[in-house]
Formats: C-alpha cells, sequence, structure tokens
C-alpha cells in the first residue's frame, strides 16, 4: 500500500464496537477514547480531592494553582458577571488539552473526528446565546441584532452560522493538519525525526489549539453580554 493510501485508512474513522440494540449501534474510537478521558479525569478528580486541607500539602498546591489560573483566565475576559460559565468553560479547556495530547500515547486524537469538533462548537454557540440572552432579556438579545444599524441585521443572524462552523473548522483543521504530518513523518522516516515534531504538534500546538477554541468562545461571550 502506498504512502497515500496508508494516509487514508488512518484518517477514516473507525468503529470500536457495536452495542446490540436497535439492530447495531457502531461506537467510534474517538467516542471511546472520549470515554476513557472522562473516565480518568473523574477518578483524578475523586482522588485530588479527597481530604483537601486548610494547609495544602504539594498535590494540593498544584491542584487550587490549576483551578485558580483557569478562573483568573476566565474572570479576565468575562468579568465577575460572567463567572456562572467558568465551571463549563474550564472542563471544555481540560477535555481538549487531554484529547490533543492523547496523540503522544500513540491514540487517535478524538478531535481529529469533525463530529465531535462540530459538537463542541454547536455547544459554545448554545452558550453564547444563551449568555447574551441572559444578560440583556430577551427584548434586548434580539434588538442587538439591529446594532450598531439596522443594515447590519443580515449580518449578525449571518454571525450565528459563521461562528460555530469558524470554531469547529478552526480546531478541527488544526489538529488533523499535525496529525496528517505526524503520520506522514512516521511513514516515511519512522526512526528519530519524528520525536521533537510530536512534541510540537502533539503538546504544544495541542495546547494551543484548546486554548484558542475556549478563548474564543469566551470573548464570543463576553461581546453577547455586553
Amino acid at each position: 500500500m502506498d504512502i497515500a493510501g496508508k494516509l487514508m485508512e488512518e484518517l477514516e474513522s473507525k468503529t470500536s464496537f457495536t452495542i446490540p440494540l436497535f439492530g447495531g449501534i457502531p461506537v467510534s474510537s474517538s467516542v471511546t477514547v472520549t470515554w476513557g478521558i472522562m473516565l480518568i479525569l473523574m477518578i483524578l478528580t475523586l482522588i485530588f480531592v479527597r481530604n483537601l486541607k486548610m494547609v495544602p500539602d504539594k498535590p494540593q498546591i498544584v491542584l487550587e494553582t490549576i483551578v485558580g489560573f483557569i478562573y483568573n483566565f476566565f474572570t479576565d475576559i468575562l468579568g465577575e458577571h460572567g463567572k456562572r460559565y467558568i465551571p463549563y468553560l474550564g472542563t471544555v479547556l481540560i477535555y481538549l488539552a487531554c484529547s490533543n495530547l492523547t496523540g503522544l500515547f500513540g491514540i487517535t486524537p478524538p478531535t481529529k473526528d469533525l463530529n465531535v469538533t462540530a459538537a463542541l462548537a454547536i455547544m459554545s454557540i448554545i452558550l453564547i446565546e444563551y449568555s447574551g440572552i441572559h444578560s440583556k432579556g430577551g427584548k434586548g438579545y434580539f434588538k442587538s441584532f439591529a446594532e450598531p444599524m439596522v443594515l447590519m441585521t443580515p449580518i449578525n443572524i449571518l454571525e450565528l452560522f459563521i461562528r460555530p462552523l469558524s470554531l469547529c473548522m478552526r480546531l478541527f483543521g488544526n489538529i488533523l493538519g499535525g496529525f496528517v504530518v505526524m503520520e506522514l513523518l512516521k511513514l516515511i522516516v519512522p526512526a528519530v525525526i519524528p520525536v521533537p515534531f510530536s512534541f510540537y504538534f502533539d503538546i504544544f500546538d495541542g495546547l494551543i489549539q484548546a486554548y484558542v477554541f475556549v478563548f474564543l468562545t469566551s470573548l464570543f461571550m463576553q461581546e453577547k453580554m455586553e
């Protein structure tokens, strides 16, 4: 099989197993990996939040530092009135970071699946619009589509579809691009060269994409809540 064929085989969405209901429900590998990430995060959460102390030890200090960074980061963007959305945004940030880092262990990142990035983008745009409705009320929310002038109404309505598409394709395209480059390097020069590139695409670029996704989501929310 040539390189292009091997690459296409890697990019194909694979079924991990089938649930024997309603004639069989296929479960993709991206869903299976996501369940694994959720399970690991839940176990780590239960471990780290047990026996919290007034005078924290080293693991608790690390945990409090991470939580504090997430809250401060989103509070700076959303302000005090946006704190109610931080648990969701922080969860998405942690999930995306973990998903994008799975490539280090030879596991295909769930974010390589367009269905995953599309679902995240749809949830984000629902949260963005909800934050606007909650902040301005129904009347103020619909009135905002005519701002700064009535002629802008069609463009503002079009943004409802452009924003989730841009969030989805930006995340999907960058993760897929890094995945393709790494697979090509593994096929052409499998010995040493992929190692430093793996650190870049799987760690640096993966974490950057997680950051950009939640940053843009919170930025759009702040704009809607103004």
